[in-house]
């Protein structure tokens, strides 16, 4: 990143990420052999400052508008689907770890800013409570961007003290040293994601590394007395919602650039003709032109709702619920033969308004 840069503009850092989509062209064929976005394609990730845009001022973030998140995740996206996507994942942990206890951040940016978290949200793992904190267990799938990254946030149900007696769920941060990577990505779809499994074994999670996904539902989290910007004061599974989502538009635009640019060359084989001239073609490029104007705007003016409630604090629970299924992707049990298409399913939340 740029170390002393203190006055980026959205502008700006959008446009770093249009420079940057030829060069994830080329690399796209390594990251799929590799099944993992290369290290120099996070670097230069790191460089450009896209995982700073949602993370907070006092651990040298930006914190711009989610608008300015989306537009560099769908950008990236013409450039190779697997790459955005990771990023699109990643990069909102940084928002979220605000939501935590303070202690939390000081935990993984104390000493360096510039540290990645992945996640697998799944409510998988096994919390007992003991002093201090909890001793945790488990095993997960779907930990995209995982290889490169030095902190993860896990799921897990536990009952919470003062409830209902039901068990809700709840995230838990954990360093490196305390989980395994297994290589288990071996799919045919979203190849460049690493998207694989984390391995817990009984090991200590102090308190303020846990979070009540409650609280992010009722926006009442420990982080919010310090991080009291409009920026977080905006419900997780709205803005996580559009992390993947996202990157799709993006994925599409570059789909139809390249069948266009395909169809430009071709001739018909009896009439010679050009095959960007046959009508069918041409309705059939209108049509997804139509529909990616379409996405761009329910986007933007989803955006634009969100951080205006965001400042006033208005959310009514039926809005919140459109908004969501907007574009929340509904869990799945996660089959093998899931695992197999290559789907992450780690990022859904079990809250989604």
């Amino acid at each position: 990143m740029h170390p002393l840069e203190t006055s980026i503009t959205p502008d700006a850092i959008v446009e770093r990420a249009r420079a940057l989509v030829p060069i994830l062209q080329e690399r796209e064929a390594q990251a799929i052999t590799n099944r993992q976005v290369p290290a120099e394609t996070i670097a230069a990730f790191q460089e450009a400052g896209f995982f700073k845009i949602l993370q907070p001022k006092r651990y040298g973030g930006y914190e711009m508008s989610p608008a300015v998140y989306c537009e560099v995740a769908k950008t990236l996206a013409e450039g190779c689907m697997g790459s955005a996507w990771v990023y699109g994942v990643v990069a909102v942990h940084n928002w979220q770890l605000a939501l935590f206890d303070p202690q939390a951040a000081e935990d993984v940016w104390g000493q360096d800013q510039s540290v990645l978290i992945s996640s697998s949200y799944m409510p998988t793992g096994q919390a007992r409570k003991v002093d201090g904190g909890y001793r945790f267990s488990g095993r997960w799938a779907f930990s995209s961007g995982s290889a490169h990254c030095s902190w993860v946030i896990l799921g897990a149900n536990m009952v919470a003290e003062g409830g209902d007696g039901k068990a809700e769920p709840y995230n838990f941060l954990l360093p490196r040293s305390d989980y395994t990577i297994v290589d288990t990505w071996n799919v045919m779809g979203l190849c460049p994601t690493g998207s694989n499994d984390i391995v817990v074994d009984d090991v200590f999670v102090p308190e303020h590394r846990v979070l009540r996904e409650r609280d992010m539902f009722n926006l009442d989290c420990p982080g919010h007395a310090l991080n009291s910007e409009a920026l977080y004061a905006i419900p997780f599974a709205q803005l996580f919602n559009r992390t993947v989502s996202t990157t799709s538009i993006g994925s599409l635009r570059r789909a139809l650039n390249v069948f266009v640019e395909t169809t430009r060359k071709k001739r018909t084989t009896y009439t010679g003709l050009s095959v960007a001239s046959d009508p069918t073609i041409q309705k059939a490029v209108a049509d997804v032109k139509l529909i990616l104007s379409d996405l761009e705007l329910r986007l933007a003016a989803d955006l634009a709702e969100l951080e205006a409630r965001a400042v006033s604090g208005d959310w009514p629970i039926e809005r919140r619920a459109e908004l969501g299924h907007s574009t929340v992707k509904r869990r799945s049990k996660g089959t093998p033969d899931r695992r197999r298409r290559g789907t992450p399913f780690s990022d859904n939340m079990m809250l989604v308004c």
